[in-house]
This record gives structure tokens, C-alpha cells and sequence, in this order.
């Protein structure tokens, strides 16, 4: 799992999300899994687990992306520790979290990408990537 916000948001992959001992050592109070082709994660009950089965360039149902990013926002916002995963951890994943930071922060999506993505290893689906920007610009 690497760090966007030390102590506060994660980025990571499914195999990482599964390791339920690990992500708890973390100290995380909630997970947000967007990898459609993987199934659920069972977390303890006092675990917020929010699953929005996304995929991996387009076509994502834009509820369902709305959610995803809006939900992120607000864990973000909140201050709740927070790993957000998809299979590999290098698109969907740094994808929502940068739609989410820039959400918070007021900042441009594509310059917090590129600060995301800078810190680590990353393969973000650029169809994926043009439906969450236009979903920014045109909010509900």
C-alpha cells in the first residue's frame, strides 16, 4: 500500500486489500474497493467498506462513478482513514483519489494526478480518466 497522506489515505491493489491484518495495522476506518473483477472484501464490522465495482476505462456507469468520487471527497474531507484498491492499484485507484483530492482541495484534476502519479507506479486507462474529469465539470 503506498501512502497519498500519511496516516490519513492509501493507495492499493487487491491482493494488498485483502491482507485485512495489514490494512487494519494501518489504522484505516474505512476501504473503498472499485475493482469489478474481484470479489468483496469481508472487513470487521466496525470497518466502513464502500464497493463500487468500476471498470478499467469506459463505459462505468456515471452513477456509479459519482459515487466513487463523491464518497473518496468525503472520506477525504472527513479525515477518515481511508485505502482505496483496485486490482492492479495503478488506474482506477490513483484515478478517484486524484478526482477526489482536487474535489477537496479546490485544485486542478489532471495537476494532482500528475502529483500522484509521480510518487509511485501507475498505468491510469485514459478513457477512464475522461469520464471522471467530465464528471467534475458537470456535477449533478
Amino acid at each position: 500500500m503506498r501512502a497519498i497522506t500519511p496516516g490519513l489515505l492509501w493507495i492499493g491493489n487487491a491482493l494488498e486489500a485483502r491482507d485485512v491484518r495489514a490494512v487494519l495495522s494501518l489504522g484505516v476506518k474505512a476501504v473503498v474497493d472499485l475493482a469489478a473483477n474481484e470479489l468483496p472484501i469481508q472487513y470487521p464490522r466496525d470497518i466502513a467498506y464502500c464497493r463500487f465495482p468500476l471498470i478499467d476505462g469506459k463505459g462505468n456507469d456515471q452513477a456509479l462513478l459519482r459515487l466513487a468520487v463523491f464518497t473518496t471527497a468525503e472520506l477525504v474531507r472527513s479525515r477518515v482513514p481511508t485505502l482505496v484498491a483496485c486490482s492492479a492499484g495503478m488506474s482506477r485507484s490513483p484515478a478517484i483519489v486524484a478526482a477526489a483530492i482536487a474535489m477537496v482541495e479546490k485544485a486542478d484534476a489532471d495537476d494532482v494526478l500528475l502529483r500522484i502519479a509521480s510518487a509511485g507506479p501507475h498505468d491510469i486507462a485514459p478513457a477512464l480518466w475522461s469520464e471522471i474529469k467530465q464528471l467534475l465539470v458537470s456535477p449533478p
